[in-house]
């Protein structure tokens, strides 16, 4: 068995704003746990289709740098059970000996010599990660709350908007309006209202009960 060039453990997600999130988790639990280059390289909720980008992913990753591989999705419409299908047939396409059936549960691969894990971001079994951030949000949102009678307002004139869309632009009016809090920040976003910036701010609930099972399956990569 090829010896391990380093011990540690890293962790697989979707988008910047995932690896901003799942950092800064990370550290609220003081774990030492590598978060990887997001799978999509721009903030694109598009980019996953067929999930082709996270077999491109799997492919690129040296494993033999690893003991532990975590792949954090997305539950979007589909669900928990559809996204870890999706999962494993990515994980068919480098390894034949593992199969994942549940979240926060290491399987191991003897061809890979690692073992791996899956979690699902979701609230009640759908959503993704803004669904979680505007449940755990900590701030008063009357900015990004009004945007509810906005979609009313679409809706009456037969206009839609997914709940996918409606999230992010709720997120995204949480952040630059409800806690970019002065004018001169709000006016220079990129600098004091990034999502990367904002994730660090005491704006979330980080000791919410929906991130109960997160925080579960982040302490299985431990070292």
């Amino acid at each position: 068995m090829m010896e391990k060039l380093e011990v540690s453990s890293s962790i697989v997600v979707e988008s910047e704003n995932d690896k901003y999130f799942i950092e800064a988790l990370i550290r609220k639990l003081n774990l030492d746990v590598k978060v990887d280059n997001p799978i999509c390289s721009i903030d694109n909720y598009e980019c996953l289709g067929g999930y082709t980008n996270l077999t491109n992913k799997l492919k690129e990753i040296r494993f033999d740098k690893f003991t532990k591989l975590g792949i954090i999705l997305d539950a979007d419409d589909v669900g928990i059970q559809e996204r870890i299908r999706d999962i494993n047939d990515s994980l068919k396409t480098i390894c034949s000996d593992v199969e994942l059936t549940n979240i926060n549960e290491l399987n191991r691969s003897e061809e890979l010599d690692i073992d791996i894990a899956c979690y699902i971001m979701n609230i009640d079994g759908k959503g993704e990660l803004e669904t979680v951030l505007k449940t755990i949000k900590s701030e008063m949102s009357i900015h990004a709350d009004c945007l509810y009678t906005w979609r009313v307002c679409l809706e009456n004139e037969g206009c839609k908007i997914s709940d996918k869309e409606f999230d992010k632009f709720w997120i995204n009016n949480y952040l630059k309006f409800d806690t970019c809090k002065s004018s001169k920040h709000r006016g220079n976003k990129n600098k004091y209202c990034s999502n990367e910036e904002a994730i660090k701010k005491d704006i979330w609930n980080f000791e919410h009960p929906s991130l109960i099972d997160l925080k579960d399956f982040l302490t299985l990569f431990k070292i």
